[in-house]
């Protein structure tokens, strides 16, 4: 199980520490923060102890207004289940009765200045990259028109090469020879780089290119959805018969379906301009538009 120390979410938002300081290396392993609610009230039975605690205004407020007696019962009941830590939205004040309980118990009480939306928003879209599942495997990774686009192919084939044709057309590298896919839904896969080789195109013959540096910002993206998996093959003779497929294939990676094509490489081929191609198709099928659907229909009214 991926986690974090909660010293990473301090560091990511700078978040000022109350209480706990000395725990920061607690473990966050849950994707989602929590806001607790029923369980001020004494009922637990489906309390995430495990995600971080948000107390936005209302939680603050409603606490405020208990008597001292009231309101340690209802936050140590909370407390006594050790989330990882408690994060206190808007810049509230009057919680020396958290930081008391906090202390105590080694938890750490931290606060921001953002409103409860806003921070819930952003920290549940970091922790669901930080924490969720990923496999790494060789290959590239592109923006190509907007759509993210895995390559893959045996060492040698020429990946690297294809991409960089793609680049000077204006399309952005994402990763090169290690790709890093992060598992965000059922339907989504992220792909990125592994930090190592972010912004770095090895071209055989040539070297290792900084391709930010060579061709300017424009070049490069942090992280892309990926939506088509293509696989770069040898050229077979005779395998190649236009066939209009209607259904679409496709390949999985942890449990999520990726539409797939395979192109095959032969000299004289323009491999880039039929990458572009497949992404300009996938962005149509995507619009409820099937060129082969289409053909078909033609054909059928033709001998009608």
């Amino acid at each position: 199980m991926k986690s974090i120390a909660v010293e990473r979410l301090v560091k990511e938002f700078s978040l000022e520490v109350l209480a706990g300081g000395d725990q920061l290396d607690r473990p966050i392993t849950k994707l989602k923060t929590h806001r607790p609610g029923l369980e001020f009230i004494g009922y637990f039975a489906f309390f995430p102890m495990e995600r971080v605690q948000i107390l936005g205004k209302k939680e603050i407020t409603y606490l405020h207004q208990l008597s001292e007696e009231e309101r340690e019962k209802r936050i140590g009941n909370i407390v006594n289940y050790h989330p990882p830590c408690f994060i206190v939205t808007g810049d509230q004040e009057g919680l020396t009765y958290l930081k008391k309980f906090c202390a105590r118990e080694g938890i750490p009480l931290l606060r921001t200045t953002e409103t409860t939306t806003d921070f819930i928003a952003k920290a549940d879209g970091y922790l669901t990259k930080t924490l969720a599942p990923e496999i790494a495997l060789h290959g590239v990774c592109l923006n190509v028109f907007g759509i993210g686009i895995l390559l893959r192919g045996e060492s040698g084939i020429g990946k690297s090469e294809i991409a960089h044709t793609l680049i000077g057309r204006g399309h952005r590298l994402v990763a090169d020879d290690i790709v890093v896919l992060k598992k965000l839904s059922h339907k989504t896969i992220l792909g990125t780089h592994d930090e190592n080789n972010k912004e770095f195109l090895a071209l055989r013959s040539v070297g290792l290119l900084n391709v930010v540096r060579v061709y300017g910002r424009k070049s490069f993206q942090d992280e892309t959805r990926i939506a088509l998996d293509i696989n770069l093959t040898k050229w077979e003779k005779n395998t190649l018969n236009n066939e209009l497929e209607l259904k679409t294939k496709f390949k999985e990676y942890m449990d999520v379906s990726i539409p797939h094509i395979e192109i095959q490489l032969q000299p004289g081929r323009d491999v880039a301009g039929l990458i572009e191609a497949a992404a300009n198709n996938w962005y149509l099928q995507q619009q409820g538009y099937s060129a082969a659907e289409d053909f078909l229909h033609r054909i059928e009214s033709t001998e009608k």
